[in-house]
């Protein structure tokens, strides 16, 4: 007995609504179409579908059966594509969530130049500053920040990692005395960026004396973006814990300048995460192979240039 058949046969007559229009389909005999059902129930020793003259409806072993039935033929069809290179050739439409400063600094202009080489995939990037699900609000990939990832059964790759600094404008420092020890924080105005991975009232260093707690009093300011809060700090309002990726322009251009350089605050990694899947599409799998190799580069660069910038000063105007 051909059960892949019988399988098809099943789930056509519950796509088609009828075991006629499912003959017609499959270009079959209603009675042909019929029997292979019945074959596929006697099998199973279990009904499937319950029949009437007008109608017909999934029991629940029917229900639960029709969901397998549909798994194993997409992983078929993926199968077959993939043997026959179908997934081979990146093509169509990418579905992107990112974190809205990540996306902004790094994953537009790495989406630019994989366009460059892949041609036939378009995009649909998301800027949000909170953590998506994936297949509940249909992404292809989500790229985030995040210290480590909770488990939820996506396939995961890591990208690089990046900290934050605390900078402020030279006039602040000017009017207010630049802290040289992060417990002379608490006597300065002190800016916060609103973000899960970060505490509101606490900064956590890493320094040569290792790990620092400092408790933030005064808080005079606070928002949800990293650029955002960039210009503010840029405007004199106080000092704040920024990005490698939101701060290294002001420091370029003399608009910030870093406080404390011998520490750094929120070490996090940056992940790609797309669904779990036997056969990768092959536009998410070259699109996650192209940020790995790209985006670990830019960090670093960003890196290397906020230490430079410390050593040598901003560039002239």
């Amino acid at each position: 007995m051909d059960n892949l058949f019988n399988m098809r046969a099943f789930m056509c007559v519950v796509e088609a609504g009828s075991f006629t229009a499912a003959a017609q389909r499959l270009e079959l005999t209603t009675a042909y179409v019929s029997k292979a059902v019945t074959n596929l129930e006697t099998h199973l020793q279990t009904r499937l579908l319950h029949r009437t003259t007008r109608r017909i409806a999934l029991t629940e072993a029917g229900e639960r059966y029709l969901q397998r039935c549909q798994q194993i033929f997409a992983y078929i069809q993926e199968a077959e594509a993939e043997a026959s290179h179908a997934h081979a050739h990146p093509v169509g439409k990418l579905k992107v969530h990112t974190m809205t400063g990540l996306g902004q600094h790094y994953l537009i202009k790495t989406i630019a130049r994989y366009c460059e080489q892949y041609p036939e995939v378009n995009f649909d990037l998301r800027l949000t500053n909170t953590f998506t699900d994936i297949l509940e609000d249909g992404y292809d990939v989500s790229v985030i920040l995040a210290s480590q990832l909770k488990d939820s059964g996506y396939f995961s790759k890591r990208l690089g990692s990046t900290h934050s600094i605390l900078c402020a404008s030279p006039a602040y420092l000017e009017k207010y005395g630049t802290p040289q020890t992060t417990a002379a924080l608490r006597q300065h105005r002190c800016l916060r960026l609103v973000n899960k991975a970060m505490s509101l009232d606490k900064w956590l260093f890493q320094g040569p004396k290792g790990e620092e707690l400092v408790t933030i009093d005064q808080t005079l300011f606070q928002v949800n973006t990293a650029d955002a809060l960039m210009e503010a700090i840029a405007s004199g309002m106080g000092i704040g814990a920024l990005p490698i990726y939101a701060a290294v322009k002001g420091l370029k251009d003399g608009t910030l300048q870093q406080v404390l350089p011998h520490h750094s605050l929120y070490p996090l990694n940056v992940y790609a995460l797309y669904p779990s899947r036997q056969y990768l599409d092959a536009k998410i799998r070259t699109l996650v192979d192209f940020l790995r190799d790209t985006l670990p580069g830019l960090l670093k660069a960003d890196e290397q240039a906020v230490k430079r910038l410390y050593e040598e000063g901003p560039v002239s105007a």
